[in-house]
């Protein structure tokens, strides 16, 4: 496998970076925290949160605005969790995108089978504990919390591959297998957020701009000049796009798709999904964030790497504004969430990745053990950005159960899986598992 690319270190280092000052500011000074998150940047009519919402979660102080007549408020909070992650879901259905459409993919033909069935178990397993224990808790409990199955159902696939490579060493081929099912975690994530937490009421005809918005640019700037080229090795068509025009129909297509799926009610942070697979692509790929992709001259790739650094910034963000949490907040949801992810997770990757590798006779990579399965489920325990992602939207920031509101009860717990790492290295040294350098 190619050299990870330095944005997963760069990545991690600033997302965690984010939440830890985060986290030290919403404990000193809540509500300089919580004004700083919910700034307000443009009361508007066409892009933003409902204004009520806003007003709740902004509290005492919201009415000192001279607002007038609006309906929408573009806060620090909707810009960095509703248009700015957009471009980091981009890049995860880029690497998706590529794992499944090319033709030596990573997650096509048989090779797949076994790390697509274990990621289903990945993810039925968590799911399954945090709402059976929510169930066994009580109505209202469960009436409260039941809204954040999908929370530990989530795998980091940045910080499960960085702890991966701790626990097996680069050259295992567990570290592949692991990284396949963070992809497909990834995927089926995106899927979930689309279809079970939509960000207002549904107004699907919306989502006709998206479509219209995809279909449009790949016709017009991809397929239109390849098909003009036929025939014309030199391909003028396609190189004066490419020159003259560069990522710009697709920017704007993005903008177009964007909107399309605010006001679809769909969360628009997944708004740039439908444009991802329109760009012009190589015809191979290297792995996740490889640096070797950098020698590639298709467009998709060359867009990927020109948003590595702006996407740094934006997880910074993204931290600061989503981990700050009181320790106070700690309660029921945490712990769920917690054994969700704790338990789950290595449950569901175990007995799934087994039955697939020996009932089904899918196999496992030469040289990887059925127990390292059980690692590999700890290693993808690590729930953290798309976990947190998953709880700001699953629960309104008002939800109460004992005093203590779910959403942050909910985030702590998402925090705590990182956890995994230290119980990953523990269970790896148990099993005796050898590291492969290479």
């Amino acid at each position: 496998m190619y050299r990870v690319w330095n944005f997963i270190n760069n990545y991690s280092l600033l997302l965690v970076a984010g939440a830890l000052i985060a986290l030290i500011w919403a404990n000193f000074d809540t509500h300089a925290y919580h004004h700083f998150v919910e700034y307000p940047l443009w009361f508007n009519d066409w892009i933003g949160g409902d204004f009520t919402r806003w007003a709740n979660n902004y509290g005492e102080g919201f009415e000192k605005f001279e607002v007038g007549d609006v309906t929408k408020v573009l806060s620090v909070h909707y810009l960095v969790n509703d248009i700015l992650m957009a471009f980091f879901f981009a890049i995860a259905a880029k690497e998706v995108w590529e794992a499944v459409i090319l033709k030596e993919g990573s997650l096509r033909g048989k090779k797949a089978a076994t790390p697509l069935i274990a990621t289903l178990g990945g993810m039925l397993g968590p799911i399954a504990i945090y709402v059976g224990l929510a169930a066994l808790m009580g109505s209202a409990t469960f009436d409260a919390i039941s809204r954040g199955w999908a929370i530990p159902s989530a795998t980091d696939i940045a910080f499960a591959y960085l702890v991966g490579r701790v626990v097996f060493g680069a050259g295992h081929p567990a570290v592949r297998f692991l990284l396949l099912l963070a992809i497909a975690d990834d995927a089926a994530g995106l899927i979930i957020l689309a279809i079970f937490y939509p960000s207002g009421d549904l107004a699907p005809a919306w989502l006709l701009v998206s479509l219209g918005s995809a279909v449009g640019v790949f016709v017009l700037f991809n397929w239109l000049p390849r098909m003009m080229d036929r025939g014309d090795q030199l391909r003028p068509m396609s190189s004066w796009v490419r020159k003259y025009l560069s990522f710009w129909p697709y920017l704007l297509a993005g903008c177009a798709s964007w909107f399309g799926f605010q006001e679809a009610g769909l969360h628009p942070a997944l708004g740039l999904l439908p444009i991802v697979p329109t760009i012009p692509h190589a015809d191979r790929a290297f792995g996740i964030f490889s640096e070797a992709e950098q020698y590639l001259t298709d467009l998709l790739n060359q867009i990927e790497h020109m948003l590595k650094h702006p996407v740094e910034v934006v997880l910074f963000f993204f931290g600061l504004l989503n981990a700050g949490v009181e320790f106070s907040s700690i309660g029921t949801p945490t712990w769920l969430v917690l054994a969700g992810l704790m338990i789950g997770k290595p449950l569901g990757v175990t007995i799934f990745g087994w039955i697939a590798a020996r009932p089904l006779g899918l196999g496992l990579p030469s040289g990887m053990r059925a127990l390292d399965l059980v690692v590999v489920g700890c290693v993808a325990a690590i729930g953290f950005t798309v976990s947190l992602f998953i709880a700001s939207v699953a629960f309104d920031g008002n939800v109460v159960l004992n005093g203590i509101h779910v959403q942050d009860a909910a985030k702590m717990g998402a925090l705590f899986s990182f956890a995994a790492a230290a119980v990953s290295i523990v269970v790896g040294k148990l099993l005796r598992v050898e590291k492969q350098h290479g």
